[in-house]
């Protein structure tokens, strides 16, 4: 009994093994009582080492000990007999007197001669564990509300993840860098996140990075304080500071200075800021997300990125596919843009041709989801029966080879065809067109797949001025 006793009570390493242990570990003699119990399940259980010292494990009444509550007793416990408990979840009582969901196992000690000496026991405290799966389930319920709104419209496997990503991010405030080319949904993305995140009843607040100068972007970031610069005429709040308790989402942060990486890397790791023209240092609670179409490790390793900053940023990196990747979504999302299309006082659609969608399926995506929703307001313009049809999508398009070029010269595969302006083209039509494009003819024809001088043929014979 004395041996393991004496052994952890005078082994320094033994001793610093226990102590540095995350999981609980407590110590039993022959006789079933407490010898060694340490700092973790000081935390775990409420009871100092000092309070168990003595005592029986009873004090904490496991109810899953074999099958069975925890016994009064060492010798009506099975532990001697078949020498260990593997991993259980159970409940102990905690000091407090509330019930505490833990994994336990345990062992027998031996001697050299086979010769049980004492029993350890360890416990991992499953709370947190618990909660973040309660947090993920939420996340998860949330999520479908925001599928069905028509947030994120996806069903291909990769897509698939990325849900898995925005779901397991709900239950931390870990920074998070969302990398994509442009057009993926970025922004789509980080507000899903806090969406279903436990901010998600504080601000989240939008920044483009790249819309601003440096001395702008720092004074939106951090605000600044009356007289800082000329024209600081009054102290201003900065977006920091109107997103505390919430989500700050900076957008293409690739494209910020070596002077605002140096100052966000501080935010990062104090969670304070500074107004411009100000030395308060004041503290914030936000978190962080991100966004870029760059590959920041390259300019990592160009010296155009700080990598501290790097490293910080991508503590959770989510990677959205291109639309080429994930072409199984287009008829979803071509469905998607459809209904929010026909909301608009215009013509009703009712669907899309199957030669239509086949050219979407056929299709690059060079801009992605947003060329995608482009090319369907595209077809709204110009569709006049009751679905698209392949005439009334974008040229590049409806003809992929084509090959690029200027004036009447350009080389490319000829567009002009013969349309019935009753069934392709309508004044009204046209004239939306012309508007659209500031009365370009060279830019309406290439969107109709007409030659330019069928567009002024075409507004002769409905009278339409050549300018506004």
């Amino acid at each position: 009994m004395k041996d393991i006793e004496f052994e952890i009570q005078n082994n320094e390493f033994v001793k610093l093994l226990l102590e540095s242990i995350g999981d609980g570990i407590f110590v039993l003699d022959t006789h079933g009582t407490i010898i060694a119990w340490n700092p973790a399940m000081e935390k775990i259980t409420g009871y100092s080492s000092e309070e168990t010292k003595g005592q029986s494990c009873k004090i904490l009444n496991f109810n899953q000990c074999f099958d069975k509550d925890c016994p009064t007793g060492i010798k009506d416990c099975d532990i001697l007999k078949y020498g260990k408990v593997e991993p259980t979840e159970c409940l102990l009582s905690h000091k407090n007197g509330h019930a505490l969901s833990v994994t336990k196992n345990a062992r027998v000690i031996k001697n050299k001669e086979n010769k049980i000496i004492g029993i350890v026991e360890v416990v991992t405290d499953l709370t947190e564990l618990k909660n973040a799966r309660l947090k993920m389930e939420e996340a998860t319920r949330r999520l479908g509300e925001l599928n069905r709104l028509g947030g994120i419209i996806a069903k291909s496997q990769v897509m698939q993840n990325v849900f898995t990503f925005i779901k397991a991010s709900a239950a931390s405030d870990a920074t998070i860098l969302i990398q994509g080319e442009s057009g993926t949904g970025k922004e789509l993305v980080a507000g899903a996140i806090h969406s279903i995140g436990e901010r998600r009843d504080k601000p989240l607040i939008i920044i483009n990075c790249s819309a601003l100068s440096e001395s702008l972007l720092e004074s939106e970031l951090f605000g600044h304080v009356k007289g800082a610069f000329t024209g600081a005429l009054h102290d201003r709040i900065g977006r920091f500071e109107e997103a505390d308790g919430g989500t700050i989402f900076l957008d293409e942060i690739g494209e910020i200075t070596p002077y605002i990486q140096v100052k966000l890397l501080r935010v990062l790791q104090q969670k304070e800021i500074e107004r411009v023209g100000e030395s308060r240092k004041r503290k914030i609670d936000i978190r962080i997300i991100t966004a870029t179409n760059k590959d920041l490790k390259s300019r990592v390793d160009g010296g155009y990125f700080r990598e501290d900053l790097y490293y910080r940023l991508k503590v959770f990196p989510i990677y959205l596919p291109p639309l080429r990747n994930r072409k199984e979504d287009i008829p979803l999302l071509v469905s998607h843009f459809i209904k929010i299309n026909n909301k608009k006082p215009a013509i009703k659609v009712k669907g899309i041709a199957k030669s239509a969608l086949k050219a979407f399926m056929d299709y690059s995506w060079p801009g992605n989801i947003r060329e995608l929703a482009n090319a369907i307001e595209h077809a709204f313009v110009l569709c006049s029966g009751r679905q698209i049809e392949p005439d009334d999508l974008p040229s590049e398009i409806r003809e992929p080879n084509v090959i690029p070029g200027s004036g009447e010269k350009a080389k490319s595969i000829p567009l002009i065809k013969k349309v019935r302006p009753s069934h392709s083209l309508t004044r009204a039509k046209l004239v939306e067109l012309l508007r659209n494009s500031q009365w370009n003819k060279a830019e309406v024809a290439r969107r109709v797949g007409l030659s330019r001088a069928s567009i002024w043929k075409y507004m002769k014979k409905w009278k339409i001025p050549m300018q506004p």
